[in-house]
């Protein structure tokens, strides 16, 4: 093996799509998949490359320092990915320490045990996965580029501006060579149903209520989880050390807008009429601190490393509601226990009459 690459978060969502990528594409790289399998994490994610001779599983807290240090001394690890993460909003303004612990502790004890193991920066490489929630807010105009200052208005966006600022100050403090990317809202198969589009499919297939923040006119830009694997893909391999890369997908919808376009798309599939199930859509009390609207420039990714979207959205949703409506038995898998207590504590027992 030529490369013995760390992928933190790969049993999650946006994590198990660039382990399938790296471990199909790359045989003479091993990829070590360290995963604390919490109620996000889900190995059935990963079937298809389980018994591949390049591809091993983990089972560990990246806040458990000696533990990153024995699977890099185990694997002799060079580079590292890092995904891993408490990803949701709601979530962090109920429990915002859990999300301080995994994503400032658990970045730190990844970045240390990298500095401490790598007697050599030489072909070494920490990439660490962001966020655009980092920068804040926008309004009617503008987009977010690599040198927007950093504005977090939640728990979960706070975590990841710190941990994006103790990537850097690695890099700057002891040379420790880093990557960082920003990403826009991601969406596609595997992803746990709390995030808006696999929830809202999930109930219109049940025919429960589709709660709907506010009036439904934040703005986010959307892309596709296989498009953000092939960005990473690409920022690995070819970026300068060092530097941050936006990676958006050109798509800015407003949440009510992305709401009606699914429901059509998910009636069709179910064989009903089309905008039926939008008698499902339940205005519900806005979020707090709930951005208005994200907007990503990708130009210097496309400029630098050649890097574009393939899918618009609207191709994006029938491939996702598609995989979703012909997987209901992983989504059923998933869509019970840790899932239902959530759902029921944000939302109530709602279902539509």
């Amino acid at each position: 093996m030529v490369r013995n690459i760390l992928i933190t978060g790969g049993a999650g969502f946006i994590g198990s799509h660039l382990v399938r990528l790296f471990v199909n594409k790359y045989k003479n790289y091993r990829i070590i998949n360290l995963d604390n399998l919490t109620y996000a994490g889900n190995l059935a994610n990963l079937k298809d490359v389980e018994n591949s001779p390049n591809y091993v599983f983990e089972k560990a807290d990246i806040c458990d320092f000696s533990a990153i240090q024995s699977v890099f001394d185990k694997y002799a690890i060079d580079s590292v990915i890092h995904l891993a993460a408490e990803s949701h909003v709601d979530r962090s303004i109920t429990d915002p320490f859990a999300f301080a612990q995994t994503n400032v502790i658990g970045t730190l004890s990844l970045l240390q045990t990298a500095r401490t193991a790598w007697k050599s920066f030489e072909n070494k490489l920490f990439y660490h996965v962001s966020t655009d929630e980092v920068y804040g807010s926008l309004g009617k105009e503008g987009f977010f580029t690599e040198t927007t200052p950093y504005s977090p208005h939640s728990p979960y966006s706070a975590s990841k501006a710190s941990s994006d600022h103790f990537v850097r100050a690695f890099h700057d403090t002891y040379g420790l060579p880093v990557l960082v990317s920003n990403c826009s809202n991601n969406y596609g198969p595997y992803q746990f149903p709390e995030k808006l589009i696999p929830l809202f499919i999930n109930n219109i297939l049940h025919n429960k209520a589709l709660p709907v923040y506010g009036k439904g006119e934040n703005v986010r830009d959307w892309l596709y989880v296989i498009d953000h694997a092939r960005a990473i893909d690409t920022i690995f391999h070819g970026g300068k050390t060092g530097e941050t890369y936006n990676i958006g997908g050109f798509n800015e919808w407003k949440n009510i807008d992305l709401i009606r376009l699914m429901i059509r798309v998910t009636d069709r599939f179910l064989g009903r009429r089309e905008g039926e199930s939008e008698k499902l859509i339940t205005f519900v009390t806005d979020r707090a601190g709930h951005d208005l609207r994200y907007a990503i420039d990708s130009g210097k990714l496309k400029n630098e490393l050649g890097w574009t979207p393939s899918l618009q959205f609207e191709e994006g949703i029938e491939k996702t509601v598609e995989w979703y409506l012909n997987n209901t038995e992983w989504l059923d898998s998933v869509t019970s226990g840790a899932y239902q207590e959530y759902y029921v504590k944000m939302y109530g027992n709602r279902t539509q009459q």
